[in-house]
C-alpha cells in the first residue's frame, strides 16, 4: 500500500518568466527562492523548499510532484506501477538538484500523459528561514485540478495505481482525491475534458482566515486582476473560494477550510449532483474563462523507447 505525506510541488509552464515570476511572488503572494537551473523560478508558501515552479514554456502543466511519507515507499510505488504495466524511470539526478528532492520515481498519467514525480524529501533541503506570507496570509499548496481525454481511465489509475482515495465526485465529471492518507479532502482533482479538452482547471493555495478572501477579492479587483468565481462556497469540501486569473490565463485560487478525513474508518465519498448548488452554496457567477487555459506537457521528459 503506497501512503504518501502531500502535494509536493507544482511545476507550470507560462509564456513569459518575469512577468509571471512577478506575478505569483508580488500579486499571489510567493516567496521566491533561489533556483539553480536557468530558465526556471522557485516559489513557496510554506516551509517547504518550493511549492511551485514555473518555466517558459506554452502556459500549462509541465509536471505534478507528491511527496512520499517514507523511502520505503518508493518500492510500494515502483511494485505498483509494475503491476499495472504502467513505465517509470528514477527521477533523473538534475531534476533532482534543481528541485531539490531526495530520490524517487517519474512517471506518466496513462491517458494525458502528465509527467508525475513521486520523491522522499530530505530535512537538508529545507530552507532554514520559515516562509513569510506577504499580501495574503498562504498556509500552503492546495491542491490541482486537471481534465483527462479519459476521464475513467485516469480516475481508475489513481485510484487502483497509486492508491488515491475518492472523497465525493460530480456526476462523473470530476473526482476529488485524497493522496493517502493526507487527510485534506483533495489534493489533487481529475475531471472529463468537456467542451474545454484536456488541460488545466486550476491549482490552489489554503489561505488563513476568511479576512485573505475578502481583502484579496478588492485587491486583485484594484490590481486588474480578473475574478473569475466567487468568493463562494463548495458543497463538497465546505471551503471558501475566490478564483482568480494569472497573466496566462491560468486559474488559481485562494480556498479557506476543507474537510479533513481519518485514516481509519472515513466516510464513503459521495456522488454529487451536477448543479449549480453543488459547485457553490452561496450561489455566486462564474465568468466563461474559468478553467479555460492551461495545456498538459503531455509525455514531457518521457524516454525515447
Amino acid at each position: 500500500m503506497i501512503r504518501y505525506a502531500r502535494l509536493g510541488y507544482i511545476a507550470l509552464n507560462v509564456s513569459d518568466l518575469v512577468r509571471s515570476g512577478d506575478f505569483y511572488r508580488d500579486t499571489l503572494g510567493l516567496e521566491e527562492v533561489r533556483s539553480e537551473q536557468a530558465g526556471t523560478r522557485l516559489f513557496r508558501c510554506s516551509d517547504q523548499h518550493h511549492d511551485i515552479a514555473l518555466f517558459a514554456g506554452e502556459p500549462g502543466v509541465k509536471r505534478i510532484a507528491f511527496e512520499l511519507e517514507s523511502p520505503a515507499q518508493i518500492d510500494n510505488l515502483m511494485g505498483s506501477l509494475d503491476r499495472a504495466g504502467v513505465g517509470h524511470v528514477p527521477i533523473p539526478e538534475g531534476d533532482r538538484a534543481a528541485m531539490a528532492t531526495g530520490p524517487g520515481v517519474r512517471t506518466w498519467e496513462p491517458a494525458g500523459g502528465c509527467t508525475l514525480d513521486f520523491f522522499v524529501a530530505e530535512a537538508a533541503q529545507r530552507p532554514a528561514v520559515p516562509y513569510r506570507p506577504t499580501v495574503a496570509k498562504i498556509l500552503r499548496l492546495g491542491h490541482i485540478v486537471i481534465a483527462s481525454p479519459d476521464y475513467e481511465r485516469s480516475l481508475a489509475f489513481f485510484l487502483d495505481t497509486l492508491n488515491f482515495k475518492a472523497s465525493d465526485s460530480f456526476e462523473g465529471a470530476v473526482t476529488f482525491l485524497r493522496c493517502f492518507p493526507n487527510p485534506y479532502h483533495h489534493s489533487f482533482g481529475i475531471g472529463a475534458a468537456g467542451r474545454h479538452g484536456p488541460g488545466l482547471r486550476h491549482v490552489a493555495f489554503m489561505v488563513e482566515d476568511m479576512d485573505d478572501i475578502g481583502k484579496s477579492y478588492w485587491r486583485l479587483q484594484k490590481a486588474g486582476v480578473p475574478i473569475v468565481h466567487g468568493p463562494g462556497r463548495h458543497l463538497p469540501s465546505g471551503s471558501v473560494f475566490l478564483y482568480f486569473l494569472d497573466p496566462d490565463g491560468m486559474t488559481i485560487e485562494y480556498t479557506l477550510g476543507m474537510e479533513e478525513f481519518p485514516e481509519v474508518a472515513p466516510r464513503p465519498p459521495r456522488a454529487l449532483p451536477m448543479v449549480p448548488e453543488s459547485n457553490d452554496i452561496w450561489g455566486s457567477a462564474i465568468d466563461k474563462r474559468k478553467g479555460t487555459v492551461g495545456r498538459i506537457e503531455a509525455d514531457a521528459d518521457r524516454p525515447a523507447g
